[in-house]
């Protein structure tokens, strides 16, 4: 792809553009973090684990990030049935993306706050 190209598709420029768009939707990272930390777990603990998320958007985000490969749901059919989630080795393969996130936030957060209230300020 010649630079041009980039310079007419802005979308284009950036390579991990569609890996943001995935990942860090709203709701996505909490849902796959608490799935890598806590294991399978049922709808109704994601919810208990996410407080803020309402029931129908766990279930887009849920049915989007399965339909993404990054999390598996398995049916149960038993009385009553039974959903369970998990993150999938794709989603897993993302692991030490968050953890080098988190601890880049550990490090910066700080100073992004400060950077905040020095522009609030002026």
């Amino acid at each position: 792809m010649r630079v041009a190209d980039t310079a007419t598709e802005p979308e284009l420029a950036c390579p991990i553009g569609p890996v943001v768009d995935i990942v860090f939707s709203r709701w996505t990272t909490p849902i796959l973090w608490s799935l890598h930390a806590h294991g399978r777990q049922r709808f109704v603990e994601l919810e208990r684990r996410i407080t803020r998320i309402t029931p129908k958007v766990l279930t887009q985000r849920l049915r989007q990030l399965e339909r993404d490969g990054l999390v598996v749901r398995t049916y149960h059919p038993e009385v009553p049935p039974r959903v369970e989630y998990e993150i999938s080795e794709l989603g897993r393969s993302l692991a030490p993306l968050f953890a080098h996130l988190a601890e880049w936030s550990t490090e910066h957060l700080g100073e992004v706050e400060e950077a905040r209230q020095a522009y609030d300020t002026a």
